[in-house]
């Protein structure tokens, strides 16, 4: 019972049930009532409304809507008209609690990040396991998680493997294996078993604190278009008081005027853009977008150009093995492998991680230990397996061996080198016996996504500061014709003032620190929220939360759904409201059918607006 009387909803439900009741009981004339049973709606319904206009009038002088409703209300009870000034106020009732419920809805999917954040975690020290407030771990930290828990921190698993949900993060409909090695995101479950992770990022750092960072600056009120219906909102205020004069001077007759302030009542074309754009906003978060621009999706349906990043972009951003190739005699491709993995298991090195990380992929198992191992800074690793020494690294360290490559290699180091791959050597004290290519590979998606967006009639470029071989090799798998390479910060810059000054707004794409600046000067900035870093999703107006590339299409044809469902909006709101007032003038219209028209066209306006929360283009 307590929890009711707590719950403002609720209140608004029982206050519009008892005022749906005495209409209907004042209507019909039920019981003889000494009084009008309508006087019922006018307390619950009215004077909320009377009260709010009264405020913002004062305080701020903000000639809304509200106060041409409060003038409509006072002037149908002065003339007798109770009837008319309940159904009034319980219908202007009904129609903000449909757009409360349609702006609730359309951010229910964003606000759920702001109570994920568990509110304690298990830290194992010394083999004991302590519960701690989750605010209270630290970096470094071992933490254990058990099945059906949500993770508190960002970091690595360092034992055991399970299955995260991670559907509230990127909007991934399965559950992601995980096993030793891979990152899980604070926010998501753990579905089965138990493991331990080492905490990497907490509090503000990790990721599901800065997303609930983003969702606190969405907002919809920010958009332009807002901005212009709420100037309309106050002239039509002034000019229905004039109209309402003018007409009770030339005609005599009050009633008119009070069906005139009913109608002209801007409260469709308030409503038009907001509940489209927050519509809009809830649609993106359930495909792993977070809008932190409320203005994002007006601005996006005029872009005509994406500019993509190269690497962590339009890459994985992680550089992954490609070719493995043994030169000697009596070892083939899967021994090098086994034996460079080994070399490279206690190594720090990101291209070392690779090669570790692509050898437990395809065995299953991590490699033996080395007898010996030795970082050669700048060069390698040097490491005793099975009784020989190896060494693995770049071509200097080929060059400080006074080895030469062997010929049967030449082409396929050219070949990887054309193709912006990185070449790991293997050789013993003698020989170079092998090479191990790794590239930053290309997204599985981005091809099918170049595709869809230049379907939409939006054209794609690359900037990239990556060397031109590796920019137009992955270009052409991407199918992206226009290509920038070598680009400093300044120079994204400069390519993306190119496009917009000759009549190409355009969309940035990117990750990186050095993206930051093209985010900001470009029409619109997608950052990608997972590998990202805290400026660039700072400096971006949208947030792919789970790095999911493919959902730009989708977001590019929704921006322009949206900006399609105003302009709708708009129009239908000015054409109802202008019929309505011609019937009024004439009397046609009195104030109760009045009332009924003009708030069925609020009414149309939000359900029109909340189609956009489920709409997505059929393949």
């Amino acid at each position: 019972m307590i929890a009711f009387f707590k719950d403002d909803e609720k209140w608004k439900i029982l206050f519009l049930c008892l005022s749906a009741v005495s209409l209907a009981v004042s209507f019909f004339n039920i019981g003889m009532l000494p009084i009008d049973a309508a006087w019922l709606a006018i307390l619950l319904c009215g004077i909320p409304i009377i009260k709010g206009a009264m405020v913002g009038l004062v305080t701020e002088f903000d000639i809304k809507a509200d106060v041409l409703v409060s003038i409509a209300l006072i002037a149908a009870v002065l003339i007798g008209e109770i009837f008319a000034a309940g159904e009034v106020a319980f219908i202007m009732t009904i129609g903000a609690f449909l757009e409360e419920r349609t702006v609730a809805k359309a951010r229910a999917g964003i606000e759920k990040l702001v109570h994920l954040s568990p509110a304690t975690a298990k830290v194992v020290r010394d083999g004991e396991e302590y519960v701690v407030p989750a605010e209270q771990v630290k970096v470094g930290d071992t933490l254990r998680v058990l099945a059906g828990e949500t993770i508190a921190v960002d970091g690595v698993i360092t034992k055991g493997q399970t299955s995260v949900d991670q559907s509230v993060m990127t909007g991934e409909s399965l559950p992601v294996d995980k096993n030793e090695g891979d990152e899980v995101q604070s926010g998501t479950v753990n579905q089965f078993g138990t493991f331990e992770m080492v905490a990497q990022k907490v509090g503000e750092d990790s990721s599901l604190q800065r997303m609930i960072h983003l969702v606190e600056s969405a907002d919809a009120g920010k958009a332009k278009i807002v901005g212009i219906a709420d100037r309309w909102a106050t002239w039509i205020v002034v000019i229905a008081l004039f109209c309402a004069v003018i007409t009770w001077f030339v005609t005599g007759e009050i009633i008119r005027s009070v069906t005139i302030l009913v109608v002209f009542c801007p409260c469709a074309l308030v409503l038009a853009t907001p509940t489209a754009i927050m519509a809009g906003i809830g649609n993106a978060t359930k495909y792993g977008i977070l809008v932190s621009q409320g203005d994002a999706l007006e601005r996006l349906a005029k872009v005509r150009r994406i500019a993509f990043d190269k690497t962590g972009t339009l890459t994985k951003g992680k550089p992954s093995v490609m070719r493995v190739e043994s030169c000697a005699t009596d070892m083939d491709s899967n021994k090098l492998l086994e034996i460079t993995a080994t070399a490279e298991l206690h190594s720090e090195h990101p291209l070392g991680k690779a090669i570790v990380a692509h050898y437990r992929q395809g065995r299953g198992k991590s490699p033996a230990e080395p007898e010996a191992f030795q970082l050669l800074p700048g060069r390698g690793v040097m490491a005793t397996v099975q009784g020989y020494e190896i060494f693995a690294g770049n071509e200097a360290l080929v060059i400080d061996h006074h080895l030469e490559i062997p010929e049967q290699l030449v082409q396929s180091v050219d070949n990887a080198k054309a193709d912006g791959s990185t070449v790991i050597y293997v050789l013993d004290k003698k020989h170079v016996i092998g090479l191990i290519a790794l590239s930053d590979t290309l997204r599985p998606d981005a091809t099918q996504t170049v595709k869809e967006i230049n379907e939409t009639g939006t054209k794609t470029v690359l900037l990239t500061g990556d060397a031109p071989q590796a920019a137009n090799h992955i270009a052409k798998i991407a199918g992206i014709t226009d290509v920038r390479a070598n680009c400093l910060p300044e120079d994204k810059l400069i390519a993306i003032k190119q496009y917009q000054n000759s009549g190409e707004p355009v969309c940035m794409v990117g990750d990186g620190i050095n993206d930051a600046p093209a985010l900001k000067a470009a029409q619109v900035g997608i950052a990608m929220g997972g590998i990202g870093s805290d400026i660039t999703i700072e400096a971006a107006d949208i947030v792919l939360v789970g790095d999911d590339i493919k959902e730009i299409p989708h977001l590019l044809l929704l921006s322009r759904k949206v900006m399609h469902t105003i302009n709708i909006n708009l129009v239908a709101s000015m054409l109802l409201n202008f019929a309505a007032i011609a019937l009024a003038i004439t009397g046609i219209l009195n104030p109760v059918v009045g009332a009924l028209v003009h708030n069925v066209g609020s009414v149309a306006v939000i359900i029109n607006s909340s189609l956009l929360l489920k709409w997505r283009k059929k393949p």
